[in-house]
C-alpha cells in the first residue's frame, strides 16, 4: 500500500515543484487569448501541452474536446480505486488580453521572477490552477488514492459560453463526488481560503444618437446637444453622490467577519493618494454583497482626434456586479431600464442587452468535504481556512452545482491579493503555489478511504 503519510507526501510535493515550477512557465509563454481570434491556434497550442502534461502525470486517457465551435478543453482521468471517491480538478488554460504588453515591466508571455514572484500573464489566473493539478499528480507518481478528472477549460476568459454543451455532451466522462476549482484568491499568501459566494455579471452596450450628422459647435452649440454629452448625463446617472449604484432595485447584502485593511486594499489596488472608497458599509460588503457599476469603454473620438463638432452619435459599454441572491436577467433589465430613463434631452437611446450574462453564486461550507478542506490546508498553510466572498463571477460554477447536485463545490485559491488577475504584472507568490500544491495533495488524502 502506498504511503500517504503526511511526512511522505511533503517530501513527495518538495520533489514535484521544481518541475512543475519549468512547466508553469511553459505554459505562461503561450498566449492562450482566446477572446482575441489571432490567438485561436495558439489557445489550441495550449490545450496539446495541457494534454501533453496530463499524460506525462499518469492519466489513463486523455481528451482534447470542444463543444460548439468553442475553444478546447482538456480531459484526463486516473480510474479510482475500489471504494474511493472521485475528485474533478478544475482549472482552465486561456488567459486575458495583456492590456498593453509595453506597460508590463516585463513582456507577458516571457516569465520572470522578481521576489519570490512569477511573472507573466497567466502566471496566477489560471496557469496556476492547472500545474497545482498536475503536480499534485506527479506527487502522487500517477496513483491518487482518489479517483480523479482532469478537467481543464479554455474559454473561461470569455464567459464559458460552450460549457453548458460541453457539460452536456460529456457528462458521463466528468460526473464527479467533489468537485475542486483552482481559480480563486487567498486573503494572503500564508492563510488559506475557500471561497463561499460570488457576485454575477451582465452589462449592456448603450448606443446614444441625436444628429443625424456632424454638426459645427459654433454654428449650431447652445440650442443643439451632441451625443457624447447626452451619453455622459445618462452614465453619471448609475452613481448617487456616495458612489452607490443608484440603479433600483438591486439585491443588496452584507458580509459577516472582520472588515478589511482599507490602507492594504488600496495599496493592492493602486488607488491613487486623496482618491475616496466608493459606497458604504464594511469594505467586504462592498466587494462581495453590493452591486458595482463600471463603464468599461466609450466610443468617441480621441482627445488627439477631437474637432469642433457635435457629435450624432456615441455608445457605451456598461458592467454590473450583482450581489448573491439577484437575478441576472432581472438585473440587467433594470440597468437598461435606469440608463434609458436617465439619458436627457430627447436622445434616442438603443440599448443591447449582452448575452455573456453570469448568475451569483453562493453555498454553506458544511459538511465532510469542507471539514477536510480544512484540515487539509491548514496542514499546508500552517494557518486555518477562512471562508471568504469574491466580487468577480464565476459563472461556471453554477453551472457545475446544477449539472451534478450531488457532487460537493470546492473554490480554492492560486491567488493572492497582489497577484493582479487581469492587470499589469500578474504574478504568483512561488511559496505559496508550493503550499497549494501540497494542501491539495493532503485533500485528496483526506478523501480517500479509512484503512483503520
Amino acid at each position: 500500500m502506498a504511503d500517504h503519510s503526511a511526512d511522505r507526501l511533503s517530501a513527495l510535493v518538495t520533489a514535484a515543484l521544481p518541475g512543475a515550477r519549468a512547466d508553469l512557465e511553459r505554459l505562461v509563454r503561450i498566449p492562450s487569448i482566446w477572446a482575441d481570434p489571432s490567438h485561436a491556434e495558439d489557445t489550441r497550442r495550449s490545450a496539446e501541452a495541457v494534454a501533453e502534461l496530463a499524460r506525462g502525470a499518469g492519466a489513463a486517457d486523455v481528451t482534447i474536446i470542444t463543444a460548439d465551435g468553442g475553444a478546447p478543453a482538456v480531459v484526463a482521468h486516473w480510474p479510482a480505486p475500489e471504494g474511493a471517491p472521485t475528485v474533478l480538478l478544475y482549472a482552465h488554460h486561456d488567459v486575458q488580453p495583456t492590456g498593453g504588453d509595453e506597460h508590463w515591466t516585463t513582456p507577458p508571455f516571457e516569465p520572470a521572477e522578481r521576489n519570490g514572484r512569477l511573472y507573466g500573464r497567466g502566471a496566477a489566473d489560471d496557469k496556476a490552477g492547472v500545474m497545482t493539478h498536475l503536480a499534485v499528480l506527479r506527487a502522487y507518481e500517477g496513483k491518487p488514492p482518489v479517483g480523479v478528472t482532469l478537467f481543464i477549460e479554455g474559454e473561461e476568459e470569455s464567459g464559458s459560453p460552450t460549457l453548458s454543451a460541453l457539460l452536456r455532451e460529456h457528462r458521463d466522462a466528468l460526473a464527479s463526488d467533489v468537485i475542486v476549482i483552482a481559480d480563486s484568491s487567498n486573503p494572503s499568501v500564508d492563510v488559506p481560503a475557500v471561497t463561499t459566494s460570488l457576485r454575477g455579471l451582465v452589462s449592456v452596450i448603450v448606443e446614444v444618437a441625436m444628429l443625424e450628422r456632424p454638426a459645427h459647435s459654433g454654428m449650431f452649440g447652445g440650442p443643439v446637444g451632441d451625443a457624447l454629452t447626452a451619453l455622459c448625463h445618462g452614465l453619471a446617472s448609475l452613481h448617487d453622490e456616495k458612489g452607490e449604484v443608484a440603479v433600483p432595485g438591486l439585491v443588496r447584502g452584507s458580509a459577516e467577519g472582520p472588515d478589511l485593511d482599507e490602507a492594504t486594499l488600496r495599496s493592492d489596488v493602486g488607488l491613487l493618494d486623496g482618491v475616496e472608497l466608493l459606497g458604504s458599509g464594511s469594505v467586504p460588503t462592498r466587494l462581495w454583497n453590493k452591486p458595482a457599476v463600471a463603464v468599461l469603454g466609450i466610443d468617441a473620438p480621441r482627445v488627439s482626434e477631437s474637432s469642433n463638432v457635435l457629435l450624432p452619435r456615441a455608445r457605451a459599454c456598461v458592467s454590473m456586479r450583482l450581489a448573491p441572491g439577484e437575478d441576472a436577467l432581472k438585473a440587467q433589465e433594470a440597468l437598461a431600464e435606469h440608463i434609458e430613463a436617465n439619458v436627457p434631452w430627447g436622445a434616442q437611446v438603443t440599448i443591447t442587452r449582452e448575452s455573456g450574462v453570469a448568475e451569483p453564486f453562493s453555498l454553506e461550507a458544511t459538511g465532510a468535504v469542507y471539514d477536510a478542506v480544512r484540515r487539509a490546508f491548514a496542514q499546508a498553510y500552517g494557518n486555518e481556512v477562512v471562508e471568504t466572498g469574491v466580487g468577480g463571477s464565476i459563472p461556471f460554477i453554477a453551472e457545475f452545482a446544477r449539472t451534478f447536485p450531488g457532487a460537493t463545490v470546492l473554490v480554492t485559491g492560486v491567488g493572492d491579493p497582489a497577484s493582479r488577475w487581469h492587470g499589469i504584472d500578474e504574478s504568483l507568490d512561488l511559496a505559496m503555489f508550493g503550499k497549494a500544491v501540497l494542501g491539495e495533495a493532503h485533500l485528496l488524502a483526506e478523501l480517500a478511504p479509512s484503512t483503520s
